[in-house]
């Protein structure tokens, strides 16, 4: 019978690869484990709070008042004087001048009555028999909004403007009288002071006229024209009349007129 044998390879042969093999496997292993060391020590640590991020945004939001390199600054807020707000005060409108006065200056919120807005009606204060010499003159304000008179009226007795003007009694009230639509305002005026008797002659007149001073008391608004009251052509003045200002009521402005 032939019998085949069956040769083994070299024991020393056969070991000698074993170890190369573990060698490679070993070497794989060291440089997976040194690129895993790497990826670990690797990723980028958020930007603190307060610090500069450079080339772009990091995933920490930046506080306002830090400069961003390569990003816009973010803007402050200028100061308004008022503490706590972030905001200035809104301007609130004013009037022309002084605070809450129109363009004539006269204080109210109201513009100056005109000449032509007004009507005016003549009324003899004295007893029937004596001499005419106090009158009280009234003006309506036509319009439906208020109107406002300022001082006293420079009123003449005598046609025409170079005619001399009424010294007014006492200083007027510096406070304007506002005129209500369709409302009434009042001055006291005495015409006449002679009490001579006899044929002397005496100036007349046979209408008066009162020109409104603007708010400020330098410009004039207009001339108003008063016609004597029924009954009375002319009536005697000289140099002793004088004008009660303006007055919100008949009292107020005949009171001291009705003394003299």
């Amino acid at each position: 019978m032939n019998s085949k044998t069956v040769r083994l390879g070299s024991p020393r042969r056969g070991l000698r690869g074993v170890v190369v093999g573990a060698a490679v496997v070993a070497a794989l292993l060291a440089t997976t484990a040194c690129q895993g060391d790497d990826q670990a020590a690797g990723p980028s640590t958020a930007a603190p709070t307060g610090s500069a991020s450079a080339g772009g945004s990091t995933g920490s939001a930046v506080p306002s008042g830090s400069a961003s390199t390569g990003g816009s600054t973010p803007e402050t807020t200028a100061p308004t004087g008022d503490s706590g707000t972030g905001s200035a005060p809104t301007p609130t409108a004013t009037g022309s001048g002084d605070s809450g006065e129109t363009g004539g200056g006269n204080g109210t919120q109201y513009a100056d009555c005109e000449a032509d807005g007004l009507t005016t009606e003549v009324e003899l204060q004295d007893e029937r028999g004596e001499t005419p010499r106090h009158f009280l003159l009234t003006v309506t304000n036509k319009a439906k909004t208020p109107c406002v008179l300022n001082d006293a009226p420079q009123v003449r007795l005598k046609a025409g403007n170079d005619a001399p003007i009424v010294e007014t009694l006492g200083e007027p009230d510096s406070e304007p009288v506002v005129v209500e639509g369709g409302g009434k305002a009042y001055a006291g005026l005495y015409v006449f002071g002679n009490d001579e008797g006899g044929e002397a002659e005496y100036d007349q007149s046979d209408r008066f006229t009162a020109t409104l001073v603007a708010g400020e008391g330098t410009e004039l608004s207009g001339t108003l024209t008063f016609d004597l009251p029924d009954g009375l052509d002319t009536v005697s003045v000289d140099d002793a009349a004088r004008v009660n200002g303006w007055a919100g009521t008949e009292g107020l402005a005949m009171r001291p007129i009705t003394q003299l």
